[in-house]
């Protein structure tokens, strides 16, 4: 499901790691992630809680649409596409865990999902973006897209958006309103926060208490908010298992064919902050005679 052409199917892979962690790959079984459970209620409107201040984003970005067609990300008010219809089943399960009857802090917390994988050239970016873009499309949802790979940031260039100070500048200074550098932009209900400026002192930044602060600011200030974490590799930099601390919910992109059994423990066991990972089978192959998406709606034959 990336856009850098199939590889060879590899099942057994994930098999073992769902034996070992009672996980799904919900794209290779085209299965819901946690198995096949009631549609989730719309978020129950509630009022923004008191003595909050009030959004003041004045930083707006025009999305290039042009180039997420050409490389493969999903379009808003685009015909309806494979890759599309598996990103809808992708986020069902995380937005049902991110949805409740009451505002408890497990219910606040899975409304922020952290996109991880075990090393670079995963497709975690690329799987970080398209679900932004598909929850973006839900009709009471808000999306905010955070940049969280402070060492090679990639989605302002991705979406086409000019760079700026970010998630890094506010955690630097308590002075910062960190909704103030919140770039919303021309795609309803999609917003983003860049990584902000290049520092060697990331993940103890990260670490820090004003880390907490921020992301319950983040969320209180939007009860229909989802935000989503496009995280450094868990094998690579730190930054991500702190992370993860954070978060309600984790999706490791696993690369098929190329992510080992041994790097996606190691990536898991350096991510268990968080009480809730789901695996996301990335770069599969189809058998030809194989039932698709694309083969529903005419196309893809």
């Amino acid at each position: 499901m990336d856009n850098s052409g199939p590889s060879r199917r590899r099942g057994s892979l994930l098999e073992r790691a769902a034996e070992v962690y009672d996980f799904k790959a919900a794209l290779e079984r085209r299965q819901p992630i946690a198995g096949s459970e009631p549609e989730p209620q719309p978020f129950a409107a509630a009022p923004a809680p008191a003595g909050l201040i009030p959004l003041r984003t004045t930083r707006f970005g025009k999305i290039d649409r042009e180039e997420l067609r050409e490389a493969g990300f999903i379009l808003p008010d685009a015909p309806v596409s494979a890759i599309a219809e598996e990103f809808r089943i992708v986020k069902r399960q995380l937005l049902l865990a991110a949805r409740g009857s009451g505002r408890t802090a497990a219910i606040e917390r899975g409304r922020m999902i952290l996109v991880a994988s075990a090393q670079p050239d995963e497709g975690k970016t690329f799987c970080a973006v398209n679900l932004a873009l598909s929850i973006a499309s839900e009709k009471d949802v808000e999306v905010l897209l955070v940049d969280a790979d402070f060492a090679k940031p990639e989605i302002l260039s991705i979406l086409g958006l000019e760079g700026g100070p970010g998630f890094i500048d506010a955690l630097e200074d308590p002075s910062v309103d960190v909704e103030s550098l919140v770039i919303r932009t021309d795609i309803p209900n999609l917003s983003v926060l860049p990584a902000g400026r290049q520092t060697n002192e990331a993940t103890e930044l990260v670490a820090s208490e004003r880390t907490r602060l921020i992301l319950e600011e983040l969320v209180a200030r939007n009860p229909a908010r989802i935000i989503i974490f496009d995280s450094p590799p868990a094998l690579a930099a730190s930054q991500a298992s702190v992370l993860a601390l954070h978060v309600g919910q984790v999706l490791m992109v696993v690369r098929a064919d190329r992510t080992s059994e041994p790097e996606l423990r190691e990536a898991i066991g350096l991510l268990k902050g968080c009480g809730s990972i789901q695996l996301l089978l990335n770069g599969t192959a189809f058998a030809p005679r194989g039932k698709r998406f694309g083969s529903y709606y005419g196309f893809g034959e």
